[in-house]
């Protein structure tokens, strides 16, 4: 009778709590035996049983049957250790922190640390349990243009509601693509070794991609250049209007580069009115789907390659590009432009509040 002094009695939701810590695969090994025992002793099997099915010790059962018969689902979690107390004075640890946040030139845990008078890896956990990495820099650049929402919502409303009858190309030149030759063979790939690849070079010369990526197919229009004025630019709107099929109209979505808005290039569009040029805001290129496929081709292609001349190159960006439209690969937009736009506005929000707080 002994082992039955605590009967379990289960509500459906408790059970379905239990059993869900039970099958999670990240709960913790504790919890899931606590759940396990709860469940096991609740289907009537004596302690006994429990300990033996779950490989476990009576006492153990017994524990956490008790804790359970007397608080429920809250008896068998973890109870609250308070701990050692904190060795490092608040004002110490706000230190750190602000040294972190606002700390000018290069920040490392062993300055800091100098100048706290604690340990480098004091400082390291403060920053790690706010969450700061003070080694870490991101780059970025907030357009300043006036017609910033306008164009905005333009790109986006042709990435999420393309227009019917028509194509959507994201246009844009690479320039100076670097014909680099190593100076040494690098090493294949082998176990337990990476590739390797030689940090100096010789310089064969410079070429320009000029892409547009057709957005609902994924396959590319190109053409290379040894420069890119607003000639070459022109003579690649004249392909583009060549390849594409007469009966549809053509948007190209484009950034602000001088080229591109040439009085020539306009005087050409002007005479092909089937071509409309969509414009991202300034500084924020990143709205043209064509950079990421730039940033493929550089990886895939360009900067893991040895060429002695320009041919050569040029050679490597083709078969790629051949690849790469034989089996096409779509680059879709799927951010919210709402959220980006709060975004980019709580972005200047801080900004403007860091020049005030520096004019005070």
């Amino acid at each position: 009778m002994a082992e039955v002094k605590y009967a379990l009695r289960l509500s459906n939701d408790d059970e379905a709590e239990l059993r869900k810590v039970v099958n999670s695969p990240t709960a913790a090994q504790r919890s899931v035996l606590r759940a396990k025992i709860v469940l096991e002793s609740a289907s009537g099997r004596s302690i006994s049983e429990t300990a033996s099915a779950l490989g476990t010790s009576r006492q153990t059962v017994c524990l956490w049957r008790r804790r359970f018969h007397q608080a429920g689902l809250p008896g068998i979690e973890d109870e609250h250790r308070s701990g050692r107390p904190p060795t490092i004075a608040q004002e110490v640890a706000a230190k750190i922190i602000d040294r972190a946040v606002h700390g000018e030139g290069a920040v490392s845990s062993r300055k800091v640390a100098r100048e706290t008078g604690v340990s480098k890896d004091t400082v390291q956990r403060i920053w790690r349990q706010n969450d700061l990495k003070p080694h870490l820099l991101r780059t970025f650049k907030l357009s300043n243009d006036p017609q910033f929402e306008s164009k905005f919502w333009d790109i986006i409303g042709l990435y999420h509601n393309p227009p019917e009858k028509a194509v959507v190309l994201c246009c844009d030149e690479k320039s100076q693509i670097q014909a680099l030759e190593r100076t040494q063979p690098g090493l294949p790939l082998g176990v337990g070794h990476i590739r390797t690849q030689t940090h100096d070079y010789y310089r064969h010369g410079t070429i320009t991609l000029f892409a547009a990526l057709d957005y609902l197919t994924g396959k590319t229009i190109f053409r290379t250049e040894s420069r890119h004025r607003h000639t070459e630019w022109l003579r690649f709107l004249k392909q583009i209007d060549a390849d594409t099929p007469e009966d549809v109209d053509i948007h190209i979505i484009l950034d602000n580069y001088g080229t591109h808005k040439h009085k020539k290039v306009k005087a050409w569009l002007a005479k092909h009115p089937r071509l409309h040029m969509h414009f991202t805001p300034t500084s924020a290129s990143w709205m043209n789907l064509v950079e990421r496929f730039f940033r493929d081709i550089s990886e895939e292609a360009i900067r893991i390659g040895s060429f002695t001349h320009v041919k050569q190159l040029t050679e490597c960006i083709f078969k790629y590009l051949a690849d790469h439209n034989a089996h096409p690969k779509r680059y879709v937009w799927h951010a919210d432009g709402k959220e980006i736009l709060e975004k980019i506005m709580r972005a200047r929000k801080r900004i403007a509040d860091r020049y005030a707080s520096q004019a005070n």
